[in-house]
């Protein structure tokens, strides 16, 4: 084992009443990651515990979705891992939960009625505590009293500044600035709650355990507009009509939303842009101009 290793096992060991001795026992497999990560298993015999690593640059990350999970827990709605620890440890960082064996599925009428209660969860402002990121973005929170501007200013306007500094064209750029000039109509009559939200609701964030229990994971939390997370389940597909029935079932949609369904969903588009490369560039100009058009 490194260094990091043998301090975390003990860590871990500590905090969770491993028996002595089993810390010699530690097992460790790499089963993912990426540039900013790396993702382990870890067997602490009889405990097992799933373990991402990064560089101490981005402790703020870790410990940001440390937060979202615990928050999300909070509700008492939706299962997620438990987080046990989370910090630094011999030049890095980390963030150690449960280990839920999760299987697909899980993305239907359970998880409808569940997400529901999540967003029934809310706060006076827009906003959260601290920023965090989407993806490997980072995810401006800053807390503000109105949606129209949060949404403008903490999550499109970052997003097509990034955009242009990455070389993505003029054209983009002009879109944008007619598009941020008109999120206040798009929004004029939507005087939505500040929801806890999960933030990066996509089918790879969601699953089951076996007994069928939904579980969501990796979030990108804040309060918003309940609509966000709804509409990027659409965004990639993968949530049965069961899940859009038992939500709607459970806390029905204002009229409007599948208008707000594209301008939250931009901004997912533009963050695959600027984190993925242009070819999400055509489809960033068509959603910013069906967005103009109906701006009127």
């Amino acid at each position: 084992m490194s260094p990091w290793q043998r301090t975390l096992v003990s860590t871990l060991s500590a905090t969770r009443g491993i028996p002595a001795g089993q810390a010699g026992r530690a097992a460790w497999s790499r089963i993912g990651g990426n540039a900013l990560s790396s993702v382990w298993s870890l067997v602490v015999p009889p405990a097992r515990f799933f373990v991402k690593i990064a560089d101490p640059a981005y402790e703020g990350m870790l410990a940001a979705e440390a937060e979202g999970l615990r928050a999300i827990a909070a509700t008492g709605a939706i299962r997620v891992p438990a987080v046990y620890s989370s910090g630094s440890v011999e030049g890095a960082v980390f963030l150690a939960t449960e280990w839920l064996d999760i299987v697909d599925g899980g993305r239907g009428a359970a998880l409808g009625t569940a997400l529901a209660v999540v967003h029934a969860s809310t706060a006076p402002r827009f906003g959260w505590h601290r920023d965090n990121t989407i993806g490997t973005s980072h995810q401006a929170n800053d807390w503000c009293d109105d949606w129209a501007t949060f949404f403008r200013d903490r999550r499109l306007a970052p997003q097509l500044a990034l955009a242009a500094r990455n070389g993505h064209g003029a054209s983009l750029a002009a879109r944008g600035e007619r598009l941020l000039s008109r999120v206040g109509a798009l929004l004029k009559a939507h005087r939505p709650p500040a929801s806890l939200l999960h933030g990066d609701l996509w089918a790879g964030n969601a699953g089951r355990l076996e007994d069928g229990t939904p579980v969501v994971f990796d979030p990108a939390t804040y309060y918003g507009d309940r609509e966000a997370d709804l509409a990027m389940t659409e965004l990639f597909g993968g949530f049965t009509g069961a899940f859009y029935s038992a939500y709607e079932e459970a806390a029905p949609l204002p009229a409007g939303h599948e208008v707000r369904r594209t301008l939250y969903n931009l901004y997912h588009v533009l963050n695959h842009l600027n984190l993925f490369g242009g070819s999400y560039l055509a489809r960033c100009e068509a959603m910013i101009d069906e967005l103009i058009a109906a701006a009127g």
